[in-house]
This record gives structure tokens, sequence and C-alpha cells, in this order.
């Protein structure tokens, strides 16, 4: 069952994707050599909490967490724990946030000091194809432009593209219907209807696009030992532009980007 948000629900869900966009804002300060992932955990738990809303990842199907901190090589659902952030790393952080019963997520890829220029163009590309697939999510369109748009960016800069973690409807339950492939045929898969609310991911390797899970039975990382960016917007589908319901300006202020 896909369920389509009315006005009011948009509203409520926009003001739990804020929550996540300021999260991420947040643990994007505390972002440096010598930091532990359990750290920026403990930043991101205590942030969303003061805004009166709960981390929709703890304990959810037992994760143990209110982020997934995923570093080099880690694709998604890192564990935090005491490994202390290096100079180069790369850190994906993914949140979410819970709020008069509505679910918000996001996700953002940061580095730490210096990284070489090719993990820089992963970032670049990853980034770009978020955005890509974003133009797809219009009323008519389907499925499969969205996924189509990432996999024919991210491919063409010689990338890869993961297919076991996809993309997701979202609302009242983290994860909804909708699945949003980030790959895909243009002109297949579900019509895409005028207030069905998505989360675009794209989860991208700069090797083999195959990934294992570790012993904790969360961490998913490249087969090939290669490294790995995730970016992730909430969306809303409508005629003509599709709603982005989070945020990465928060997140570009502190970086000093605008």
């Amino acid at each position: 069952m896909i369920y389509l948000k009315t006005d009011e629900e948009v509203e409520l869900m926009r003001e739990s994707n804020l929550i996540v966009a300021r999260t991420l804002a947040e643990v994007a300060k505390h972002i440096r050599e010598g930091v532990t992932t359990l750290q920026l955990d403990s930043v991101a738990e205590k942030f969303i909490r003061s805004c009166g809303a709960y981390p929709s990842f703890l304990g959810y199907e037992g994760f143990p967490n209110s982020i997934c901190v995923s570093v080099n090589d880690q694709v998604v659902h890192g564990i935090p724990s005491t490994y202390a952030l290096k100079r180069g790393d790369v850190v994906s952080v993914d949140c979410g946030a819970v709020k008069n019963g509505f679910h918000g997520d996001s996700c953002y890829t940061f580095f730490v000091g210096e990284i070489s220029e090719e993990a820089k163009r992963l970032l670049d590309i990853t980034k770009e194809s978020l955005y890509k697939g974003i133009e797809m999510a219009v009323e008519g369109n389907r499925i499969g432009d969205i996924g189509c748009a990432i996999q024919t960016h991210c491919e063409s800069a010689g990338f890869s593209v993961v297919r076991e973690m996809v993309g997701h409807g979202i609302g009242r339950s983290m994860h909804e219907q909708p699945k949003v492939p980030n790959y895909g045929k243009s002109g297949f898969g579900d019509v895409l209807k005028n207030g069905m609310v998505i989360a675009i991911e794209p989860m991208v390797n700069s090797g083999s696009r195959y990934i294992r899970i570790d012993d904790d039975g969360w961490t998913a990382r490249t087969v090939d030992g290669s490294w790995a960016a995730h970016y992730e917007h909430t969306v809303v589908v409508r005629k003509g532009k599709a709603d982005i319901l989070s945020s990465f300006e928060y997140i570009d202020q502190v970086l000093g980007k605008t």
C-alpha cells in the first residue's frame, strides 16, 4: 500500500525533516580528527531530543544508536563506535527523527581534512545524482525514471551503484512503500502520484557495486575495499517539480559553502 499524504501531513513531515537537517549540521560541527563516531552519535541524539523529537533509528529492528556513521568502505548502516576519525576519512552520516507521528530522513557524506581528488569526485557525482533523481520525482513519471537518472549519472562517471540497498516511501513509518532503487529503466515501475513522499538516497561505490554485511549484522561495506558515498533527501512528488522536505542548507552554512 502506498500512502498519499495530505498537505497538512506534508507540513508535519517538513518539520521532522528540518530537525534532521539541523541535526546533521550539528554533527558537521564536530567532524574532525580524533572525534569518535560514538561522540557524533551523542551529539545527534541530544539535539534531536532537544527539538522535541525522537531518533527514528534508535532501537529500529534492534539498531543500537541514533545515527548511522559509515566511514570509507562502509556503505551504510555503520554502527557508531570508539573509532576515532582520521585525516582523509570519508564519513557518511544518516539520520532520522520522528515528531508528531511522522518521520524525517536524510544523509550527507562529509570528509576529514584533505581527501584525494578521486574521493572528491565520488562525493560530487553522488550528490549530483541525488538531484538528478529528484528532478524525476514528479507526478506522472515512474519509479524507474528516478533510478535510471541516478544510475546513468554515476556509471557514466565510472562509479557503481549499490543495488541491495534502496530508497523508500516514508511517513508514519520510517520505511513505507514504494521501494526506490538507485538503478532501473525509464518508464518502468510504480507511477508517481501527487502526495507520495519518498526518500531518495543514492549509495555509490568507487569500485565494485557489490557489498557484504559485517558480523554485527548491520554494517554494509564494499567487497573490494573501495570507498562509498551516500546522500539522501526526503521529497514530496508534485506536479512539475518535487518538493524537497529535508535540506542541506544548514550543513552548507557550517561548512562555509554559503
